[in-house]
């Protein structure tokens, strides 16, 4: 069973009634029903016996539908029990009745349709065809006793299946009655869910919309974290070196110039890149295999440390997971520069048909992993790491180097990451 939210919880007025036309087509049967008391009676002899009662109950049914009670079961019952005594009792005055109190059965469906659930409408519908019935079948004994005399069989014959086609007829009516507001009631319960729904839809937009923004912000400062942070960090230890050389070694002092230079030129390219929003591609078409090689070649041109290095791929890899490689040596290369003060790197870069195994290690100073959980540059290869869904973990301690390790399971990106954005 269903009913309209909003038609339960609160009363249904003039002003607030939901279909307008379903309260005018009301107003209209009352009309017809008043005035048809006050046409002549085609039979003055059992005219109306009791006027004026009719035309209060008549009017008391009308002022009742100008306010429809609330959600509660027992005053709805109620409510509708009142219509009901009230179209009784404008009906029991004579002849007249027999013409008014369909109009009014009529009323009393609608107004049940909107008070009342489904099965609720139902029985009002029945109980409403049943008074019908039973107050025709009265009314035809009621003509034949006002007669007086004994109807001729022709007369009765007629008068029976006039009873009878009233009856079907109004039965269809009544039908048709339910059928349409119940139709009327469940297709604007439908819009109400469908206005609802779109609120909830615009609602979750503007979240992803937020979402979208948030991760595209933090795309852009792991950009700039990992590309502009390697470039300065490496510009700085090459104007150092100048620095250092530049009485002793004028000639090794402007290498590092030119080196730094070049340096400058690479950042300058990145903040350019990352304030467009741009994506671009850090291994401008090369291989993982070279793009490794180059950073190798700079990291030893800005701190003199060989790295070894060793590169085992089962197949060529994707883009995305290329990429990812890529940026997380190069963050911990650069995390080397700044931190380490260490002589040694080993990185180590297996690849099987089902899952890759990144090794970065040096003999450095060390850290305590647990209170250094927070640095951008660590965060930034966690989160390109998860990701993928792939596994990050940091095994350092105080004067005893750091091991980073990262597993990626290449079938997963296979199957259900490819073209995400990094």
């Amino acid at each position: 069973m269903w009913g309209l939210p909003n038609l339960v919880n609160r009363s249904i007025q003039v002003h607030t009634h939901p279909f307008p036309f379903l309260l005018y087509l009301e107003w209209g049967l009352l009309a017809i029903a008043f005035l048809s008391e006050l046409l002549p009676s085609p039979l003055p002899r059992i005219a109306t016996q009791f006027p004026l009662l009719t035309m209060g109950s008549m009017i008391g049914f009308g002022i009742m539908g100008l306010r429809l009670p609330k959600g509660n079961l027992t005053e709805k019952i109620t409510f509708t029990a009142l219509e009901i005594g009230l179209i009784l009792l404008a009906s029991i005055s004579g002849i007249r009745g027999l013409r008014l109190f369909p109009f009014l059965y009529v009323i009393l469906v609608i107004r049940s349709c909107l008070i009342f659930k489904r099965a609720g409408r139902v029985i009002v519908t029945l109980v409403a065809f049943a008074l019908f019935i039973t107050m025709l079948v009265h009314r035809l004994q009621y003509l034949s006793i006002r007669a007086g005399q004994p109807v001729p069989e022709r007369i009765r014959s007629i008068v029976t299946g006039f009873a009878l086609n009233s009856t079907l007829l109004f039965g269809l009516a009544l039908l048709f009655v339910l059928l349409l507001v119940n139709a009327l009631l469940a297709e604007r319960q439908s819009r109400e869910k469908l206005a609802i729904a779109h609120q909830q839809l615009q609602q979750y937009a503007l979240r992803v919309e937020n979402l979208a923004m948030v991760q595209e912000r933090n795309r852009i400062a792991r950009e700039i974290h990992d590309s502009l942070g390697h470039s300065l960090t490496a510009l700085n230890l090459q104007l150092e070196g100048a620095l250092k050389l530049w009485q002793a070694n004028p000639d090794r002092a402007q290498s590092f110039l030119r080196q730094a230079k070049q340096l400058g030129s690479t950042a300058l390219q990145e903040v350019r890149q990352s304030v467009a929003a741009m994506r671009t591609d850090p291994l401008h078409g090369k291989s993982l295999e070279q793009a490794i090689a180059s950073l190798v070649q700079d990291f030893q041109w800005t701190t003199s440390i060989q790295p070894n290095y060793q590169i085992q791929l089962a197949s060529s890899l994707s883009d995305e997971v290329s990429r990812v490689v890529y940026r997380i040596v190069q963050e911990a290369l650069t995390n080397i520069c700044k931190h380490a003060d260490a002589t040694q790197v080993w990185i180590q870069i297996q690849a099987t048909l089902t899952d890759l195994q990144l090794t970065i290690q040096d003999n450095g100073k060390g850290f305590l992993p647990e209170q250094n959980q927070s640095g951008f540059g660590i965060q930034g290869m966690r989160e390109r790491t998860l990701a993928l869904g792939g596994r990050l973990s940091i095994t350092s301690a105080v004067n005893q180097g750091c091991c980073i390790t990262v597993t990626l399971p290449l079938q997963m990106i296979e199957d259900d990451a490819r073209g995400r954005p990094l």
